[in-house]
C-alpha cells in the first residue's frame, strides 16, 4: 500500500492529464496546477482539486509530481519562488517525470535533499497509449528508499518501473530510449514508403514485420497512425527535438559522436518547419511527412 494520500499534480498534457487521472482512480486525493486551468477542468470535474500555484499544490502533500514540457518548465515548478520546495511545508518527496536535463535532476536532488526533501528523477516511455493504459516504462534515478517510497504510485502509472541509479540515472535512461527511437523511427518512414511504392498493402506488411525481428512499438503503435494520415500528438514533434537535443549535448560532454541521432534531429526540424513553422505541434510519426518531400511523393 502507498505512504501516499495527497498528491500534488503539475501538468495536465497529452500524457499528463491520465497519468493523474490513474492516481485518482486509483483513490489518492489530488490537487492540481498546470499553466492554464482550462486544461485542468476534467481531472476537476472528475474529483481533483485546483491550486493556483505549484508550490499551494505541494503545501502539505505526501508528494508533488511534475510532468511538464521543457526542463526550464521543471526548473520553476521545483526550484522557482512558486514551486514546490518552496511550500509552506513541502512534501517528504518530489517525483519529476519529465523528460528533462540529467544535469538539471541533480540540481534538483541537492536542493531537496538540503531541506530534507528526497527528490526522483523518473521520465517514462509508451506515449500517450501507455499514459492512457497505465502501461508505461518508467526509469528512475534516485536513492533507493526514496525510490521504494514511492514506487506504489508509480507502479498505478506504469507496467515497469526499474531503478537506474542515484540522481539523474532516470533521465540519462530515458536519454537512451530517445536515441533507440530517433533512428527507429527514420526505419519505419523508409520502410513504409518502400512498401508503398512497391505496391504492397502496408497494413499487412506491418502485420507481418512487426510480428519478426523488426518488430517494434514505433512500427506497431505509429506505423497505422502513418496509413491513415493521422498526424495528431500523442508526443509531439517539439518536444522530441527537445529530448534529441539533450541526448545530442550529453553525448557531445562524453566525447560520442552519434550519426544516426544527428540525422534525425535534422530530419525533424524539417517537420518543425511545416505548415509555417506549425509542424512542432505534430505527433513524432509525422516524420513520413519530411521523408515523402525528400523523395518528392505527394499524398492527400
Amino acid at each position: 500500500m502507498s505512504i501516499a494520500k495527497r498528491i500534488a499534480w503539475i501538468g495536465t498534457g497529452v500524457m499528463g492529464e491520465p497519468m493523474a487521472d490513474h492516481l485518482l482512480e486509483a483513490g489518492h486525493d489530488v490537487v492540481v496546477n498546470t499553466r492554464t486551468r482550462a486544461r485542468a477542468e476534467g481531472l476537476i470535474a472528475r474529483g481533483a482539486a485546483w491550486a493556483d500555484s505549484p508550490a499551494e499544490a505541494a503545501d502539505g502533500a505526501d508528494v508533488a509530481i511534475s510532468m511538464v514540457g521543457y526542463p526550464q518548465d521543471v526548473e520553476a515548478v521545483h526550484l522557482g519562488a512558486e514551486g514546490t520546495l518552496a511550500a509552506a511545508t513541502p512534501p517528504p518527496y518530489i517525483v519529476d517525470m519529465t523528460t528533462s536535463r540529467p544535469s538539471l535532476a541533480q540540481q534538483v536532488h541537492e536542493r531537496a535533499a538540503a531541506i530534507q526533501v528526497g527528490s526522483i528523477d523518473a521520465p517514462v516511455s509508451g506515449g500517450d497509449v501507455g499514459a492512457r493504459q497505465a502501461t508505461l516504462s518508467i526509469m528512475v534515478g534516485g536513492s533507493e528508499p526514496d525510490v521504494e517510497a514511492v514506487r506504489p504510485l508509480l507502479e498505478v502509472m506504469g507496467r515497469q518501473v526499474v531503478r537506474q541509479g542515484g540522481a539523474g540515472a532516470g533521465q540519462h535512461t530515458k536519454m537512451v530510449n530517445q536515441i533507440l527511437i530517433a533512428s527507429n523511427m527514420v526505419g519505419v518512414c523508409e520502410g513504409l514508403l518502400y512498401a508503398a511504392s512497391a505496391g504492397l498493402d502496408p497494413e499487412t506488411v506491418i502485420g507481418s514485420v512487426g510480428a519478426g525481428a523488426a518488430g517494434s512499438w514505433s512500427i506497431n503503435n505509429l506505423g497505422p497512425r502513418m496509413i491513415r494520415r493521422d498526424f495528431q500528438p500523442g508526443f509531439y514533434v517539439e518536444h522530441f527535438l527537445k529530448d534529441l537535443g539533450i541526448a545530442l549535448d550529453e553525448s557531445d560532454r562524453m566525447g560520442l559522436t552519434l550519426q544516426g541521432l544527428t540525422l534525425a534531429r535534422q530530419l525533424y526540424e524539417q517537420v518543425r518547419a511545416l505548415d509555417q513553422g506549425r509542424g512542432g505541434r505534430m505527433g513524432t510519426q509525422a516524420l513520413l511527412l519530411a521523408l515523402e518531400r525528400v523523395n518528392d511523393i505527394s499524398r492527400k
